[in-house]
């Protein structure tokens, strides 16, 4: 897929460092990562890696405790609370393993309630974007609508989850193990529409996962361990045929 011109993300020398007793225990090692606007990119590593802490912080959700964040071309990690909870309404969407959708509204109710509270994105898209009902028909949730979360299986309950991030708006969405409470026939539902969505919409996802099978949905994938970014020959555009590698 053609990516427009620069950079939905980019960290410099990003780190994350956790005191421990009197022990620092670093989380995040001075990570360099450029995501295309447009891109949509995998990283993968085993538990413990660093890579929720990353996206974390790719968020805005922790300060690093060393590094830049550009998130088109705002260095967050420099901002307050306050700015950084900004750029994230207006920029950022966020999908996660557990959904966290309120059980006591419907699927429309949970979107709605994201519309409110973010004060719908930042306009990008004007008339193009599509709204509620087509969000609805792209991810295949079209009756489900007045459903509650309890009402619906783990693959719709997620699908819910990826409407609610995307409809705001987002130029960037970071997907947090988004197969990791599904089933594989969910699972790949979800992911083709992950897929989707950033076909159509433009959207640049990064997502962390473990399984190299979700991996190989994205254009690029990275693997990480112990907190670092692996060498050169760890970033590949990833092929069908290939194997799991770690």
């Amino acid at each position: 897929m053609e990516t427009p011109f620069g950079n939905a993300i980019e960290t410099v020398n990003l780190s994350m460092t956790y005191r421990s007793g009197k022990v620092d225990v670093p989380a995040v090692d001075d990570v360099n990562l450029t995501v295309k606007n447009g891109e949509f990119i995998a990283i993968m590593g085993p538990s413990g890696c660093g890579k929720t802490t990353l996206l974390h912080m790719l968020g805005g959700l922790l300060r690093p405790t060393g590094g830049k964040i550009l998130v088109d071309g705002i260095d967050i990690a420099s901002l307050s609370d306050a700015e950084r909870t900004a750029v994230r309404r207006k920029k950022i969407g966020y999908v996660f393993q557990r959904f966290n959708l309120l059980p006591t509204l419907t699927a429309r109710g949970n979107i709605e309630l994201a519309k409110r509270i973010h004060g719908n994105g930042n306009g990008s898209g004007g008339g193009k974007y599509p709204d509620v009902s087509q969000i609805f028909e792209m991810l295949s949730l079209s009756g489900k609508e007045d459903f509650r979360p309890l009402e619906m299986s783990g693959g719709e309950q997620q699908r819910v989850a990826i409407a609610r991030a995307v409809i705001n708006r987002p130029s960037i969405i970071l997907a947090d193990e988004p197969t990791g409470s599904l089933d594989s026939r969910n699972a790949r539902t979800v992911l083709e529409m992950l897929r989707n969505l950033n076909e159509k919409l433009g959207q640049s996802i990064v997502m962390i996962t473990h399984d190299a099978d979700a991996a190989s949905t994205a254009d690029r994938v990275i693997e990480m361990r112990d907190g670092r970014m692996l060498g050169p020959k760890s970033q590949f555009s990833f092929k069908p045929e290939l194997e799991r590698f770690y």
